[in-house]
């Protein structure tokens, strides 16, 4: 077999990834704060682009508010007023917290340092971290002085602030109430990883008490703050503008894509003047606009393919979840991103990336888009039922059920079989376990 060289040609299609490709998928998948800021930075660096009028990033904020209060009814307005006000000491800190009340009291500079640095020494659930021994060493100052300068810690606001421990926590509050029984410390002391998982007769026959006298107790516990300096904490809050709107008009939905809260662009005109001109700017200038203006052309290009693509995924997870509209969380059925594909004709992953981070105010609540995408559970019907809507369906029986007789995951189970969900007692065990509710044997309650 003779080989040899040879020169032929060939056609063949591949997906190239531009610059410009690279763009709109970035564009594509940014939220609409995230979007915000990119456009900012375009038009600081592209001279072609220009907004209408310069982006005040404050109005824009303060215009989403008005809109959003606008579109509430007068008590949620009410409410909502009474809730920033018992909110605004969100903005300072455990520490700054303390600080203050510590330099009230009457104490020398001496108990006012070691005051200082064990506050500086608490988590953000306002526990103390360090050992009284190690404090007294880096303070250069007694173990009793440290011990002195913990309980002026712990006399401060929230009470239980300053403690070493969860059940120190816990005795510090009990301290400030009336009428607590006295087998109440032992059970703290001992007992509390018995208490959190229910076994409430095991801890009765420990402490020689009835499992009722127990039940009051784990409820005394129930109302004090295990975590009392988390109240004071200072993360900053996500603020969410919905990127599409649904509302319903007659019979129908309707989808709006939000966009007021994106600057208006558009094409500068000196810059088009200067490239129509035939003489008189220099081969690199014209070079440089048109260069620029092509960016320019693809970013106002892009913007509108992510505007499309976002409106018609929308309103096919509209029409595909219609029941969930109609009938609330109840109607949400299973769906997946290639049911979504199919029916607006693009790849998943673009569904994947127009869903993601984006969110749709829509007549049941705002929600992101990616919450529509459940899997779930068939019915004697044939149909689906999504994951939120067996959830939902688990928390209603969990919540008319007798505490003294709790519901066990196979009874709830054979219940929701009997309404035609075909669901095995595993998965009922999985989906509570997802909502945070405990099992029967936790649920449990002893009369009082």
């Amino acid at each position: 077999m003779q080989m040899g060289y040879g020169l032929w040609q060939e056609q063949s299609q591949r997906l190239v990834m531009t610059q410009e490709l690279r763009q709109a998928i970035t564009m594509l998948q940014f939220s609409s704060l995230e979007l915000l800021e990119y456009l900012e930075g375009e038009l600081a660096q592209n001279p072609v682009i220009e907004a209408d009028s310069p982006i005040d990033w404050a109005e824009l904020a303060r215009q989403q508010r008005e809109s959003y209060r606008a579109e509430q009814p007068a008590h949620n307005r009410a409410q909502q007023e009474y809730d920033r006000a018992a909110n605004i000491r969100q903005g300072v800190s455990l520490v700054e917290h303390l600080h203050d009340q510590l330099h009230l009291l009457s104490l020398s500079a001496e108990e006012r340092r070691i005051g200082d640095y064990l506050i500086g020494n608490l988590d953000e659930n306002g526990y103390l971290t360090l050992a009284l021994p190690d404090c007294a060493e880096a303070l250069g100052v007694s173990v009793s002085a440290v011990e002195q300068g913990v309980e002026q810690v712990q006399s401060l606001d929230p009470t239980g602030v300053g403690a070493r421990t969860l059940a120190e926590c816990l005795r510090l509050q009990l301290a400030e109430k009336e009428n607590v029984p006295a087998a109440i410390y032992p059970l703290i002391d001992d007992h509390l990883e018995d208490v959190a998982q229910g076994r409430i007769t095991r801890v009765a026959q420990a402490l020689h008490v009835t499992p009722a006298a127990v039940q009051k107790m784990v409820d005394l516990l129930k109302t004090l703050d295990p975590k009392p300096g988390r109240r004071y904490s200072t993360d900053t809050p996500a603020y969410i503008i919905p990127d599409v709107t649904v509302e319903k008009v007659g019979g129908e939905y309707v989808v709006v894509v939000n966009d007021r809260s994106l600057p208006k662009l558009r094409i500068n005109e000196f810059y088009r003047g200067v490239l129509n001109e035939k003489e008189g700017q220099p081969k690199e200038t014209k070079e440089f606009i048109t260069s620029r203006l092509n960016g320019a052309l693809w970013l106002l290009k892009s913007l509108e393919q992510r505007r499309q693509t976002i409106y018609n995924v929308t309103t096919a997870i509209v029409e595909l979840q219609r029941r969930f509209f109609d009938m609330g969380v109840s109607g949400l059925k299973p769906l997946t991103l290639r049911q979504v594909a199919e029916k607006v004709g693009l790849h998943e992953s673009t569904v994947s990336r127009a869903t993601t981070g984006k969110y749709a105010q829509t007549p049941r609540g705002v929600f992101e888009l990616k919450y529509f995408f459940s899997s779930g559970v068939q019915t004697a019907s044939g149909e689906g039922a999504s994951a939120e809507s067996i959830k939902r369906k688990i928390r209603d029986l969990i919540a008319k059920e007798t505490p003294k007789k709790p519901l066990s995951d196979q009874k709830i189970a054979d219940l929701l079989t009997a309404q035609g969900i075909e669901i095995a007692r595993r998965t009922v065990a999985k989906y509570r376990e997802e909502d945070g509710i405990p099992s029967s044997s936790q649920r449990k309650r002893y009369e009082t």
